[in-house]
C-alpha cells in the first residue's frame, strides 16, 4: 500500500486525502469549478456521484500502486454501497494543480 502522503502530484495527493476523511469541503477544493469524471467508461454527474459513492457511503482509497507522475492509480476503494473493490483512477490536473477531470473503473 501507498500512503496518500507518499503519493507525488499534489492535486491527486488533495483529491484521496479528501476522500479519506470524507471532506466534501476539500473535496471540492481539490477540483476545478467545471470538473467532470467518469465511471467505467460512462461520464456521470460528479456531485451525485461523489455523495453517492463517496459521502453517504463511507468511500475510501487505499492506493495499492501508482505510475511515476502520481495521476494514474490502482485503488482498493470500498463503501458500505459496494464493500471492496480493486478499481483504476486517471487524473487529469489542470494549470492551477487541480483536479479537472478523474476517471474511475474496475481494474
Amino acid at each position: 500500500m501507498t500512503s496518500a502522503n507518499d503519493l507525488p502530484d499534489p492535486a491527486v495527493r488533495a483529491f484521496v486525502e479528501a476522500v479519506n476523511a470524507g471532506d466534501r469541503e476539500a473535496f471540492r477544493a481539490a477540483l476545478t469549478l467545471d470538473a467532470t469524471m467518469s465511471d467505467d467508461g460512462t461520464d456521470r454527474d460528479l456531485t451525485q456521484w461523489a455523495d453517492s459513492e463517496i459521502f453517504s457511503s463511507g468511500g475510501h482509497m487505499d492506493v495499492v500502486s501508482t505510475d511515476a507522475t502520481g495521476r494514474a492509480l490502482v485503488v482498493d476503494y470500498r463503501n458500505d454501497t459496494w464493500g471492496t473493490m480493486r478499481t483504476a483512477w486517471r487524473f487529469t490536473v489542470a494549470p492551477d494543480g487541480r483536479v479537472s477531470r478523474f476517471e474511475t473503473g474496475q481494474a
